[in-house]
């Protein structure tokens, strides 16, 4: 499947990282700033509900075994449903954030799918953020339904850690 139009402007590369608030499993409020001090892998994804999704994340959880940056994996899944895929799959090593309440990510991040019936979902897509919050790596996937080159995303923050 294509990729489809999005919304929004997708923040540059050397810019600040936008604003990202997002519901943490537990259902509390978190946000990209309590990060700070890490370098981040940050996930765009359209649901964990999706093949292609669900192989991302076990694949992510795997190579940040011991890696030493924190993975966020956001989408507009509720923190029910990403719990119980991560108890379901044993993720441990990517946390989870749901978008399903601020929209941050889908409207400050640019990756809001405005078309196809997708409407609210975000687009895949992998940020690296330097521990001052500075974008350092971006992909959007050029299909929803294509992986990430993990290899280059990983390369990226490896270079940062």
């Amino acid at each position: 499947m294509p990729h489809p139009k999005l919304n929004g402007t997708i923040p540059p590369l050397g810019g600040a990282a936008p604003q990202l608030r997002f519901v943490l499993q537990d259902r509390s409020n978190s946000d990209l700033a309590s990060l700070r001090g890490q370098v981040v892998i940050l996930l765009s994804v359209p649901s964990l509900d999706t093949s292609t999704c669900a192989l991302e994340m076990r694949t992510f959880n795997q190579l940040a075994a011991g890696f030493g940056a924190q993975v966020l994996l956001v989408s507009v899944d509720t923190p029910y449903a990403m719990k119980r895929f991560c108890v379901a799959e044993g993720i441990e090593n990517v946390r989870t954030g749901s978008d399903f309440r601020f929209h941050d990510l889908a409207r400050n991040w640019g990756v809001e799918i405005a078309e196809g019936g997708l409407q609210a979902a975000t687009a895949r897509a992998v940020w690296v953020l330097d521990r001052e919050g500075v974008i350092r790596y971006h992909e959007l996937s050029a299909e929803l339904g294509h992986e990430p080159n993990y290899e280059a995303a990983l390369e990226a923050a490896r270079g940062l850690l």
